[in-house]
């Protein structure tokens, strides 16, 4: 089941996807759980879990087969352990950097919204 964490649900499921392909649960070449099942697992809609399955495509642990499902690659583990190795320090300059942007919207939200204020209260002073 997801969790209301602030985290997108469907990151979740990738991450919790994730590390069944790096633990060796989900092995090379087996099929993931059906969109179907996996909604259910996770009590998710069907949107929320193909997000997760995109996730997984674009970072190439698995691939998808059109009529059959989706699978995980050959040396999917051993990419995703490489992956999680190397995102350590890096990782954290991201977020560093994210939480620097949010904070510089913030501001410039106030700033606006201080622009407004006086523009409007402008106006109505001029009619």
């Amino acid at each position: 089941m997801v969790e209301k964490t602030g985290r997108p649900g469907y990151l979740q499921i990738a991450d919790d996807l994730r590390r069944q392909i790096r633990t060796g649960s989900l092995a090379p070449g087996a099929a993931l759980p059906s969109t179907a099942q996996l909604c259910q697992r996770y009590d998710v809609s069907a949107s929320v879990v193909k997000a997760a399955i995109s996730v997984l495509r674009t970072e190439n642990l698995v691939v998808g087969q059109q009529g059959k499902g989706v699978f995980v690659r050959e040396g999917a583990a051993e990419a995703s352990v490489e992956a999680a190795n190397a995102e350590g320090p890096a990782s954290q300059d991201v977020m560093d950097q994210l939480a620097q942007m949010r904070q510089t919207l913030a501001d410039l939200g106030g700033r606006i919204a201080d622009l407004e204020k006086a523009v409007f209260q402008e106006r109505k002073r001029s009619r």
